[in-house]
């Protein structure tokens, strides 16, 4: 091998471990001084701030509460099996006395853990986005190959599109008590409440997007349509979607911030299992450690509405064609 070749070669790696480095500190080192600033100031101001319940928690305060809330939820997770493991000795007590014996299991009824909190959350959310989501998609599209039909549903969207999630509780609460009357409810009324809400305040964006995105298709792309003489579905379904899979994203992504934050509030409002009525309880407990645990819910909602952008960048990487929107 040459000492060109040689010389080339090195100049090359030299390239490359200068971009990774680069790439390494934007993505990696700058985020964690960032993260580490806050934390030093926010450990630095917070026992300045004095209330009704005491100095503001630090970061370290916060931490000791979350340990605390994982201790209660291991210890009701104890009680729970424990609360079963006597049913069934006693269950297996009469039928060994009398194998005809009729045996029943109840359900634990214990209060709900922090986790459980989170759990209620995450399934309300979703259920209330994915089902906006099967309603704005088909809409958007229709929407941005129809100019009639943009004209027609584009009134309703920007004046439903600001409706706070506050004025549209009440209503739906209402609504759902007259027509959801069953004696055994598949879900809870407060579950179909708060995903109701969630629905009605978090269509907007993907509408908009994704009407956005299906005009936006080029005009050589619908050209080949034309000329390949595509029906309606092939030409949607092979066209337009593959084009348009960006912008709708995008729409999805701004509905579920929506919809998550939505639901907090809807929580706090309507006091339906979620980490809004945690907050809530805490709030009105106003004990000594009430404040750190209501900072805890707070850096957890964060966290879950991070992850959960995260997830649908994940899921556009995979279907769209644009891979380097795993990098935004």
């Amino acid at each position: 091998m040459s000492t060109e070749t040689v010389d080339n070669a090195t100049k090359m790696f030299e390239f490359f471990a200068r971009i990774n480095a680069k790439q390494l500190v934007q993505s990696l080192v700058i985020p964690i001084v960032g993260v580490g600033i806050f934390l030093m100031l926010w450990g630095l101001l917070a026992p300045k701030v004095v209330t009704s319940l005491g100095a503001v928690p630090g970061p370290s305060q916060v931490y000791a509460q979350f340990q605390t809330l994982v201790e209660e939820h291991k210890e009701e997770r104890v009680k729970e099996t424990a609360f079963y493991e006597r049913q069934e000795k006693r269950n297996a007590k009469k039928l060994a006395e009398n194998p005809d014996a009729k045996t029943k299991i109840r359900p634990y009824t214990g209060n709900p853990t922090f986790f459980d909190q989170i759990g209620t959350s995450v399934f309300t959310v979703m259920a209330g986005f994915i089902l906006a989501s099967v309603i704005a998609i088909p809409i958007g599209i229709v929407a941005g190959l129809s100019k009639t039909v943009y004209a027609a549903i584009n009134p309703l969207v920007q004046i439903f599109k600001p409706v706070s999630p506050l004025a549209w509780l009440p209503i739906v609460t209402m609504i759902v008590s007259a027509t959801y009357v069953t004696n055994d409810p598949m879900f809870d009324k407060s579950f179909v409440n708060s995903a109701i809400t969630v629905l009605l305040c978090c269509l907007w964006p993907t509408i908009i997007s994704t009407a956005v995105g299906v005009t936006a298709v080029s005009k050589d792309l619908q050209n080949v349509s034309h000329v390949l003489r595509l029906n309606w579905w092939t030409h949607v379904t092979k066209i337009v979607l593959p084009s348009a899979i960006p912008m709708i994203f995008t729409g999805l992504r701004l509905s579920l911030g929506i919809a998550w934050m939505v639901l907090i509030a809807a929580e706090m409002l309507s006091q339906n299992p979620g980490l809004g009525k945690f907050v809530w309880d805490e709030f009105q407990n106003g004990s000594s450690n009430s404040l750190g645990r209501i900072m805890v819910a707070v850096v957890v909602i964060g966290l879950i509405g991070f992850l959960l952008d995260r997830t649908m960048l994940f899921l556009q990487s995979k279907v769209s064609w644009d891979k380097s929107v795993a990098l935004r």
